[in-house]
């Protein structure tokens, strides 16, 4: 097949790939496959197989702005691309970018799959904090989002809860859940994972791993970490990410050294990923301290099925359809006092997991969607 994916990111800067480098990369093996570059990240550029075509005329870095800006061109590169390169299927993920995709599609009588990966029109306005601004941007996005599920020719999306919403506003989607690569994501030795952040063995790492931005309650977590190491200073706290648009990291950092935990808590940054497993090894217990409600009822979130691979213990917000999957080295709070409650439990009983996380490999996620592809190709 000959496809074109129109991503939700800046498909060859962004620093934290989404499932879309996992699942496409993986079908580029096999296939031909072209993703347009919307230049809004300066992280350092990736390798990939998929042939990457510039779609970006006004270099813009804020988001919405970009996007806006450079609507039109996207339609007339994304046409061009299904015209010059015979594309079979087209894959859009975009709000506005995944518009022009559609009506390229449409104008070139070309099937189209939306892939919905989170919930566009929280996700868009979660950067903001002016209530109207985000009223606005949520409504907008939802518009826009309603359109492009509607002349889509079939959808998938990440959760079963997110099929059940769509459901309910009268749209059916096929569920590809998020997954983990195997390779990588695997039991490593503790010990060394801690000697590689000068940490000596016996202290106890409470660790995060993923994107800091506010609808993980971090601040949360520091506060309650701050109160449980006055009288327990073997322990750790660990913090693998940054911020991409925001300056939540950069707040965080300050209320350590406000609450006079700086030397407790660890910053790493943003890290390659092929090398956060090896930080996640030096974790005795993983967060998932997902916060906005609207969220928790729809999410399955990435980090799940990583910690898990990597056989560790989770300490998680209530988030239904991960719960459901379960496993017995996860654990759940639903409030501050009993996430310290669920910690000491944990530290108090220590013990390895081993769970078979095989079903849910990317690879496994590129045939569920190769399967679609080819479904919609030939309906």
């Amino acid at each position: 097949m000959r496809i074109l994916l129109v991503s939700t990111q800046d498909y060859i800067h962004h620093p934290i790939p989404s499932r879309h480098h996992y699942i496409f990369e993986e079908l580029a093996k096999r296939h031909e496959i072209h993703v347009p570059h919307f230049h809004v990240s300066d992280g350092e550029e990736r390798e990939t197989r998929l042939i990457v075509h510039e779609a970006t005329k006004y270099a813009v870095k804020n988001l919405a702005l970009h996007y806006l800006l450079n609507a039109p061109h996207h339609y007339r590169v994304i046409k061009k691309i299904i015209e010059e390169e015979k594309i079979d299927v087209v894959v859009a993920a975009h709000v506005l970018a995944g518009t022009a995709a559609i009506e390229a599609s449409k104008k070139c009588g070309v099937p189209v799959v939306f892939d919905l990966k989170d919930w566009f029109p929280d996700s868009a306005a979660a950067y903001y904090k002016n209530p109207l601004l985000k009223w606005a941007l949520r409504n907008g996005v939802w518009q826009i989002t309603r359109y492009n599920l509607k002349k889509s020719d079939l959808i998938t999306t990440v959760s079963p809860s997110l099929v059940e919403r769509l459901k309910g506003l009268g749209f059916e989607a096929n569920l590809i859940t998020n997954g983990v690569n195997t390779d990588y994501f695997k039991p490593m030795d503790m010990g060394e994972g801690k000697r590689r952040l000068g940490l000596d063995e016996d202290v106890f790492v409470i660790g995060f791993a993923g994107s800091v931005e506010r609808w993980y309650a971090l601040d949360e977590v520091i506060k309650r970490f701050s109160e449980m190491s006055k009288s327990e200073d073997h322990l750790r706290l660990l913090i693998v990410g940054g911020s991409l648009f925001t300056d939540y990291d950069a707040k965080l950092r300050e209320l350590t050294e406000r609450l006079g935990i700086a030397d407790k808590v660890i910053f790493t940054g943003l890290v390659r990923y092929k090398e956060l497993p090896k930080y996640v090894s030096a974790m005795d217990l993983c967060l998932i301290p997902l916060s906005p409600s609207d969220w928790i009822n729809i999410a399955l979130p990435n980090k799940f099925f990583e910690y898990s691979a990597c056989g560790k213990p989770i300490l998680s917000s209530p988030i239904p359809d991960m719960m459901k999957i379960g496993g017995e080295h996860l654990f759940i709070y639903h409030d501050w006092g009993e996430f310290v409650e669920k910690i000491q439990e944990i530290k108090s009983g220590p013990r390895d997991f081993s769970m078979d996380m095989k079903m849910y490999s990317w690879k496994k996620k590129a045939g569920e969607m190769e399967r679609m592809l080819d479904k919609v190709r030939h309906k």
